[in-house]
């Protein structure tokens, strides 16, 4: 079974980073590159009906963020991504698809940089530790603002 890289798909400018180093390393090991997509709980819609309806559109806007992305994990990776849709927090998301599939090997972080510090979801990992999904888990964090040429002489 090919080794597995997960990439947090945010909004986040150092996102670009994270995916172009995991897709990077997928292609250079033979392995296959993941990509969580991770949508907020909806618990403030007070009516069901409504709460549906946004967790439909906010559904089908990741699945048309994570195709057209997968497009281009594809062509730099070599092998297709595998897509996973969450709803919650981050932290819950990656740890409960960590421990759903044995074969994720790494996860891929990037670090923003300047004044507004590395960014939440990396200074989460780091102060929690690599214990995600009940094993420990290499994370790989790679700076946000690495060029495309820099991310192949790293991976």
């Amino acid at each position: 079974m090919p080794r597995k890289f997960l990439v947090v798909v945010d909004d986040s400018p150092e996102f670009e980073a994270a995916l172009r180093f995991a897709c990077r390393r997928a292609r250079s090991t033979g392995g296959r590159v993941v990509m969580l997509r991770v949508m907020p709980s909806n618990s403030d819609a007070h009516w069901s009906g409504v709460r549906e309806e946004i967790e439909r559109q906010q559904r089908e806007e990741a699945e048309v963020l994570l195709n057209r992305l997968g497009e281009e994990a594809l062509e730099r990776s070599g092998a297709a991504p595998i897509f996973l849709i969450e709803t919650g927090e981050a932290q819950a998301a990656i740890k409960k698809v960590v421990g759903d599939d044995p074969n994720i090997k790494i996860l891929v972080l990037a670090a923003g940089s300047g004044s507004r510090g590395p960014g939440p979801l990396v200074s989460a990992i780091i102060k929690q530790g690599a214990q995600l999904g009940g094993r420990k888990l290499p994370v790989t964090i790679v700076p946000g603002e690495l060029t495309e040429a820099e991310i192949e002489d790293l991976a």
